[in-house]
């Protein structure tokens, strides 16, 4: 087998971490090494066609990285991968990028009304009934706020959330303010739910379709159930011995929540997407089948309902739908380009045969599929940490599972499922995540000392998955 293609790729995947380490913007990074590995690969006479799969797409989309005659190294070809973003954006990706772009435009609504705070408020009443017993009230936060997430799939936004709301009760508990801002983090540890972009786009590469997300997401429950059992006892015994080796904080910390006056319905607003898919999915042997998209705008629309009742304004409830767009703009031009760039990067490493020299590679040191799931894990994880960026290592990696598990006659699910926590998991470790930067700045610690928290219950989690999945 010829090495020099893979060499290169691996050469880039060292040169792209090395630029993200050293803080270069991440889209600009994966697009520029993904445009050139591929020109590269053109240069080398590599079939790209067939090593993207795109040759029943050539005649459709002009786009074969030929010319007619079948020759590879042309002028005109050049054109073919700026030709190949405008496919990613406007068949490839179209889909899924419009669904990620109205749960965007849900989020930053359900933000603006005070629905998510009304939510947050009436999940976390229950844990000043352990007064007592603080540790055991601050792990409690963990189920709770990954029901949460389900509902608010902003890492950063939850975060601030929970330390507005969910941080000062723990601290005059008596629990210290590192261990509250712990296990605050761990609650975006285990991205889910239809809600959330990565899912949507893990659902995808598992299935073929977004819309099987409902089916992905029991999948999701079944694997999350154990890993969040692990964090609960991991976290209570390290948290504990930790407070007791540091000390407790003598503070009072005040609720720095804003009041909310949304009333206490609005809670219901954000688990509507939810209610909605499972209502009209398979699962209940509906007749009409919603995909996520269409949830969005009909919770939307139900949020604008909920709006004009109480507030009896009109024309302020229409300017509020602003907020809608806005989000839609926002999560635009971050994570559907990333999804973008991310899926270029993903087609450089296959066209130099990354993946092909990666299984060959296994096939002759011995391992099979579950040790190549579990390396493909590993990665995921390191990404994130490094990225600060559950999406950005997941959308880097995640399309290369696909074609792993081809090669080895199994469904993508294996390896998507536990590539897509892994991601998540990664990001609670990374010291230049948003949700990290953002808890430590108000808990008035680095986000050093929260990974220092952290990195045990993530690793004997991340374990803990790769057992109960693989073996």
């Amino acid at each position: 087998m010829d090495f020099t293609g893979p060499i290169i790729a691996f050469l880039f995947i060292i040169v792209v971490v090395s630029l993200l380490l050293k803080k270069y913007n991440p889209h600009a990074v994966l697009l520029f090494s993904g445009l050139i590995m591929m020109m590269i690969s053109w240069f080398l006479n590599y079939d790209i066609d067939s090593l993207l799969k795109l040759e029943s797409l050539e005649n459709k989309l002009k786009i074969g990285f030929k010319s007619s005659s079948g020759e590879s190294n042309t002028f005109n070809n050049i054109l073919d991968f700026f030709k190949y973003i405008g496919f990613l954006f406007q068949i490839k990706h179209a889909k899924v990028c419009l669904l990620i772009m109205t749960i965007g435009g849900f989020v930053s609504y359900i933000n603006f009304i005070g629905a998510s705070s009304s939510l947050v408020n009436l999940v976390t009443r229950p844990l000043n009934i352990f007064k007592k017993h603080p540790h055991i009230a601050a792990v409690l936060v963990i189920p709770i706020g990954q029901l949460l997430f389900i509902c608010i799939p902003s890492a950063a936004g939850l975060g601030l959330l929970l330390m507005a709301s969910v941080f000062p009760v723990l601290v005059n508990l008596g629990v210290s303010r590192l261990s509250a801002v712990s296990v605050i983090t761990a609650c975006t540890a285990l991205g889910m739910g239809p809600a959330s972009a990565m899912s949507n786009k893990a659902s995808e590469f598992a299935y073929g379709d977004s819309e099987m997300i409902i089916t992905y997401f029991a999948n999701q429950i079944h694997l999350a159930l154990p890993i969040t059992m692990v964090f609960i006892i991991v976290y209570y015994i390290t948290n504990k011995y930790f407070d007791s080796r540091e000390g407790k904080d003598e503070v009072i910390i005040t609720n720095s929540l804003k009041e909310n006056h949304a009333p206490a319905i609005y809670a219901l607003i954000p688990i509507l997407p939810i209610i909605l898919l499972v209502f009209f999915s398979k699962i209940m042997n509906s007749t009409i089948i919603l995909d996520t998209s269409t949830a969005m705008f009909i919770s939307v629309f139900i949020a604008l309902i909920f709006e004009l009742f109480f507030k009896r304004n009109l024309k302020s409830v229409f300017n509020s739908l602003n907020l809608f767009w806005s989000g839609m703009g926002n999560i635009f031009k971050t994570v559907v380009t990333l999804i973008i760039v991310a899926d270029i990067f993903a087609s450089g490493l296959l066209s130099l045969n990354f993946i092909n020299a990666l299984i060959y590679i296994s096939e002759n040191l011995g391992l099979v599929a579950v040790g190549i799931g579990v390396m493909m894990v590993f990665l995921i994880f390191l990404s994130a940490m490094i990225m600060g960026s559950g999406n950005a290592a997941f959308f880097s990696f995640g399309p290369l599972a696909p074609e792993i598990t081809q090669r080895f006659n199994l469904q993508a699910l294996e390896f998507i499922l536990p590539m897509n926590l892994a991601a998540s998991m990664g990001r609670t470790v990374s010291p230049v995540s948003g949700v990290l930067i953002a808890t430590a700045e108000i808990a008035q610690v680095s986000s050093m000392q929260i990974v220092k928290r952290n990195i045990i219950p993530m690793i004997v989690g991340l374990l803990v998955m790769i057992i109960y999945h693989f073996i």
